[in-house]
C-alpha cells in the first residue's frame, strides 16, 4: 500500500529556498502561492501536496524523488539511537513519542541530535581520544571528512582525468563563460549587495550563476570552477562516495565539499600541465601562481594532490591556521606529526608569519627522533572587496621530507641549521627548550628554590 501520510518538509524547503537565494515572496511568486502559505509550509504547519511538489521540481529543474523523500524516518532513526546514550536511561520514551517529535517538530529534532553531537564530541576529547590517532575514531564530521581524503591519499584519478578532459573542453569553447552559455546557463556579476552575502549562486530557476563582482580575479574564476564541478562532474563525485557510510549529514556535506574543491583545482590546473610546469619551475609557487591565473593557495593546495603513478609530486603537508592557531584546513602526504589538540611548536616559523605579511619563509626542521623535514610558510589574505568587508588573514604551511627538499627552489638559499622543534610541549622532551608552555608528560619538575634556569622549567634526570 502507498504511503498517504501527509508531507511535511518545512526544513528542506526552508534550506532550499536559503540555497536558492529567494526569499519567501520570491519564492512564493515562482510557485503561484502567498508568502504567507511558503510561510506556513516551512513551519511545517501545512503539508507539501503532490501539485505544489511537482511546481517546485520544474521551476528550479529539481530532482523529484530527492525531494519528496521524506526526512521523518531518519529523524526518528537517528533520535532512537541517540536516546540510547546511557545519560537517557531513566527517560522512557515510547517508538511513537520519538516519531511525533520527528514528524511535528523537526527544528527541536535537529537541535537535540546537535546538542548531543556536541556533547559526544566534548566527552570523547576528555577521555584522551585525537581526531584519527589511537583509539576509536571521534565522531566528527570535519574529523570524518578529513579522514576520507586521508584514505585516499588526497589523490582522486577520475576526478582529475575527467577535469583534464573537460578544461581542454572549455578552452576549444573559447573559455567559462562560452562553455557555459554553450550548456544553456548564464555567467553574471553582480554587487555584493544583490548578491545577500554569496560569493557565488546557482539561480536554477533562472539558468544562471551569479558571482560577487568585487571578488578578485583568481577568485572570479575559482567559484566559476566550483560550480562547473558541483555541475559537469557531479557523477563523479557521487560514485566516490557511493557505498560510503558517514556519521550524519554533515559529515558527508563536507566530504562532497572536499571533492568539489578538488575538481575544481584539476580544472584550474589540468594534472598533466601542472605537474610538468611545477617540476620546470622547481615548485615555485607564486611563478605557478601567475601562469595558472589562481591564488598561493590554491597552488599550495594543489601540490598536496599530486600523486598519480610516474608523474607524482613531493608528498607534502599542508595546514592553514588563523593568528590565535586555530587549524583550518590540514591535509598529511609527508607523514608530518601534528598535534590533533593543543597548540604547536611555537618554534615553528609558521607562526610568526603574521609578523611579515606576504613574505615566504622557510625553515628546516627537526624532531626530538632526528627526522627532518622542510617547510615553506606564507600568509595568505581571503574575504575583503569593500570598505564594510573585512579581509581575514590566515598562515599556510607545506611542510616535506628532508630528502625531498632538493626539488624545491626554496631550499637552494634557505639556512642550512635545522630547528629543532616538537609536535607539542607535553609530547617534547626537549629539557632546554626556552620557548616551552607546559612541561612534558611522565618528567618530574625539580623545584627551583635555590637555582633557576633560564627554560621555564627544570627537570629531573630519566
Amino acid at each position: 500500500m502507498a504511503d498517504s501520510r501527509p508531507l511535511y518538509l518545512g526544513p528542506r524547503i526552508r534550506r532550499l529556498r536559503r540555497e536558492l537565494g529567494l526569499t519567501q515572496s520570491a519564492m512564493a511568486e515562482d510557485l503561484g502561492i502567498s508568502p504567507s502559505y511558503i510561510a506556513l509550509i516551512e513551519r511545517n504547519q501545512r503539508p507539501l501536496t503532490a501539485d505544489l511538489l511537482l511546481r517546485l521540481a520544474r521551476s528550479y529543474k529539481l530532482d523529484m524523488s530527492e525531494l519528496a523523500a521524506d526526512e521523518r524516518d531518519d529523524y526518528a532513526q537517528r533520535l532512537a539511537v541517540m536516546l540510547k546514550d546511557p545519560i537517557f536511561a531513566d527517560i522512557e520514551l515510547s517508538a511513537l513519542e520519538v516519531a511525533d517529535i520527528a514528524t511535528s517538530f523537526p527544528g527541536v529534532a535537529e537541535a537535540m541530535l546537535r546538542l548531543h553531537g556536541a556533547y559526544a564530541r566534548e566527552q570523547q576529547a576528555l577521555a584522551g581520544y585525537r581526531d584519527g590517532v589511537g583509539g576509536d575514531p571521534v565522531a566528527d564530521a570535519v574529523g570524518e571528512a578529513r579522514r576520507f581524503v586521508a584514505r585516499a591519499g588526497n589523490h582522486f584519478p577520475t576526478l582529475d582525468q575527467r577535469a583534464e578532459a573537460l578544461a581542454d573542453e572549455i578552452a576549444r569553447a573559447g573559455g567559462p563563460a562560452e562553455w557555459l552559455r554553450m550548456q544553456g546557463v548564464r555567467l553574471r556579476f553582480l554587487p555584493a549587495e544583490v548578491m545577500m552575502g554569496a560569493l557565488r549562486r546557482y539561480d536554477r530557476h533562472g539558468e544562471q550563476v551569479l558571482i560577487d563582482d568585487s571578488l578578485p580575479p583568481a577568485s572570479r574564476q575559482w567559484e566559476i570552477a566550483l560550480h562547473i564541478a558541483y555541475t559537469a562532474l557531479r557523477g563523479e563525485i557521487a560514485e566516490l562516495v557511493r557505498g560510503e557510510s558517514f556519521a550524519g549529514q554533515t559529515a558527508a556535506q563536507l566530504v562532497r565539499r572536499a571533492l568539489a574543491t578538488y575538481a575544481a583545482a584539476a580544472l584550474l590546473m589540468p594534472y598533466d600541465r601542472f605537474a610538468r610546469a611545477v617540476e620546470a619551475r622547481a615548485f615555485d609557487i607564486e611563478a605557478l601562481a601567475g601562469l595558472f591565473g589562481v591564488s598561493f593557495e590554491q597552488v599550495a593546495h594543489r601540490l598536496t594532490t599530486l600523486g598519480r603513478p610516474g608523474a607524482q609530486g613531493v608528498p607534502f603537508f599542508f595546514i592553514r591556521v588563523d593568528a590565535a592557531g586555530n587549524v583550518s584546513k590540514r591535509l598529511d602526504g609527508a607523514g608530518f606529526p601534528f598535534a590533533a589538540h593543543g597548540g604547536g611548536c611555537p618554534l615553528w616559523n609558521l607562526h610568526q608569519a603574521f609578523r611579515r605579511p606576504g613574505e615566504i619563509l622557510t625553515q628546516w626542521l627537526e624532531l626530538p627522533d632526528g627526522q627532518r623535514f622542510f617547510s615553506i610558510v606564507r600568509t595568505v589574505t581571503s574575504g575583503g572587496g569593500g570598505h564594510d568587508r573585512p579581509a581575514i588573514t590566515r598562515a599556510i604551511a607545506l611542510a616535506c621530507a628532508a630528502e625531498h627538499a632538493p626539488r624545491l627552489v626554496y631550499a637552494r638559499d634557505a639556512p642550512a641549521a635545522p630547528t629543532p622543534i616538537g609536535m607539542t610541549c607535553r609530547l617534547c622532551n626537549r629539557a632546554e627548550c626556552t620557548a616551552r608552555s607546559e612541561p612534558p608528560l611522565g618528567r618530574d619538575i625539580l623545584p627551583d628554590d635555590y637555582r633557576r634556569v633560564a627554560a621555564p622549567f627544570a627537570f629531573a634526570d630519566g
